[in-house]
This record gives C-alpha cells, sequence and structure tokens, in this order.
C-alpha cells in the first residue's frame, strides 16, 4: 500500500511539474506576438449560400501596415497585448490605436455575441489547461472571446477556437445582409513572426429561427517581425498615452464584473465611443466613466 501511495504522489507531482512547464511554454508563445511587424491583412469571399441571385459577394480586401505589438500586462494567469497602427510619413508618423488582446488561462466567464450590440454572459467550467483569448474594439469594448489549449507540436506552436463575433470593421460599414460572424481563429508563431488565419462564416441570425450562413471568408493575416526601431514612434504613443486608457480598461472591468448580459448602443449623439474616447477633452476617470456608461444599456 505504501509503495501505490508513493508513486500515486510521484505521479501527482509529475503531473504538476509538466503542467506547470506547459503553462509557461504557452506564455511564451503569446508572448512572442509582441514588438514591430510588418503586417498583411489579407480576406476574400469564398462561397456564398444566398437564394438571391442578385447577391454580390465582398470585393477582395488586400491591405497592409506597420503596427506595434505592445506587452500592457504581463501576470501568472494574465497576458495582455495593444496594438498600435503606425501609419504615414514615416518621418512623422500617424499613430492609431488598434485592438487588444487579453490571454487569461483558466477562465472560466465569458461574453459571447449574440448579434445586434449584445453580449451574452455564459460560464464555462470545462477549461482546464486552456487560455482565453479576449479581443477588444479599438475603445475597449468586447469584440469576440474563445478558449482553447496552445498546442506545442513537430516544431509548431498555435491556438484555435471558433466563437462568434460582430461583423468586422471592414463590414460593417458597408454590409447590413447579416449581423453575425461565426469566426474560426488561429494563432500560430512562426520563425519570422506569426500568422492570424481565419475562416470565418456570415450568418443571418433571428431569434426563434435557426442560423442561415450566408456566405465563408478566408482571412489571412501575416505579422513579419522587424526591428522594434521602427516602431519607435507607437512606442513612444504609447507611454504618452497608457495612463488614459489604462482608466479605461478599468472601467470596463466594474462593466464586465456585473457578470450579466451586455446590451451596448451604437452610437450617442449621433457618435460612436470611440470617436468620444480619441479626442484629449476624454482624459480625466469623470469623463471616461461617464461616457462608457452612457453607452452600457
Amino acid at each position: 500500500m505504501k509503495k501505490i501511495y508513493t508513486l500515486f504522489v510521484m505521479l501527482t507531482i509529475t503531473a504538476i511539474v509538466s503542467a506547470q512547464e506547459k503553462k509557461q511554454k504557452d506564455a511564451e508563445a503569446i508572448k512572442k506576438m509582441c514588438g514591430c511587424y510588418e503586417v498583411s491583412f489579407n480576406f476574400a469571399e469564398t462561397f456564398n449560400y444566398s437564394e438571391d441571385s442578385l447577391y454580390k459577394p465582398s470585393v477582395q480586401k488586400v491591405t497592409g501596415g506597420l503596427e506595434w505589438a505592445q506587452l500592457v500586462t504581463d501576470e501568472n494567469d494574465k497576458i495582455s497585448i495593444q496594438h498600435l497602427l503606425q501609419v504615414g510619413n514615416p518621418a512623422d508618423p500617424h499613430i492609431v490605436k488598434h485592438w487588444r488582446q487579453d490571454w487569461l488561462y483558466e477562465n472560466e466567464e465569458f461574453y459571447l455575441y449574440d448579434g445586434d450590440n449584445n453580449w451574452e454572459y455564459v460560464e464555462k467550467p470545462e477549461v482546464q489547461g486552456q487560455w482565453t483569448q479576449k479581443v477588444y474594439q479599438v475603445d475597449d469594448s468586447p469584440r469576440y472571446e474563445g478558449s482553447a489549449s496552445w498546442v506545442h507540436v513537430d516544431g509548431k506552436s498555435y491556438w484555435e477556437n471558433t466563437t462568434p463575433a460582430p461583423l468586422p470593421r471592414r463590414e460593417y460599414t458597408t454590409r447590413s445582409d447579416y449581423n453575425v460572424t461565426i469566426r474560426g481563429n488561429r494563432h500560430e508563431i512562426t520563425p519570422f513572426g506569426w500568422v492570424h488565419d481565419q475562416d470565418n462564416k456570415k450568418v443571418i441570425r433571428k431569434e426563434g429561427q435557426e442560423d442561415f450562413v450566408l456566405a465563408e471568408e478566408k482571412g489571412y493575416n501575416v505579422y513579419k517581425k522587424v526591428d522594434d526601431s521602427r516602431c519607435q514612434a507607437a512606442a513612444e504613443w504609447w507611454k504618452e498615452n497608457e495612463q488614459k486608457w489604462a482608466m479605461v480598461r478599468d472601467k470596463w472591468e466594474d462593466v464586465f464584473e456585473r457578470g450579466e448580459d451586455l446590451v451596448l448602443k451604437e452610437k450617442v449623439n449621433n457618435a460612436p465611443l470611440y470617436k468620444y474616447l480619441f479626442e484629449d477633452e476624454y482624459s480625466s476617470e469623470d469623463k471616461i466613466n461617464e461616457v462608457i456608461n452612457s453607452f452600457v444599456k
């Protein structure tokens, strides 16, 4: 009996050490997405299932630029990366606050998009060893999130998940024939940087009806690592503005901690939230809290 107990203890310790080593390897892969990158964004509609003979697919979209991915939080169970676009004249570039991705270890609380600017609060306990990627819009409001395990095999490190999301920014001003995107996301670390590989479905969602897949889309975004000095302007912009955006994140955390469904207004006084938060006028905690509250229904 003593031998069996000793073996059990040894196996338990081995499992714990192995899990800790795996978690560390996961975190290292996530943080490899930080730094300065030349980025190419490529999207093409592949199939459509519309019953309308006049249906017009989205035109192929190919863009690119220079992007700085700033490590904001590096904690045991949380890694946060803020993306900044650096555009215009390289001698005097313009900085655009872009998306943010937070990675949470064994997170059980989710806000899953359900259409019409509504995010459903869901608890999922089956997340052992998994990382949740929470993606936020330019104003730090929620976008989409999902949980999965990082995989390290055959020299590859990747994470993949399928989850509902709003229409992408490139589409919501031009398309109104669908209202939910089912995003198939794969993040893979490569020798040259990393790749965001997507297989997306454009879905019509109506209450009381089964989802209808209107079309499918392929996305392939390549992040090629370049010297960090090329993104110096973006890194300096973040140092000058990080305090303001920390207050914005804190306010959103207060909203998320309510643990209930979230519905956001698209506009207040005919302007979206990012229009307010990108103005210098909204730099104090009181002003930030007030304007975010005005968008939360």
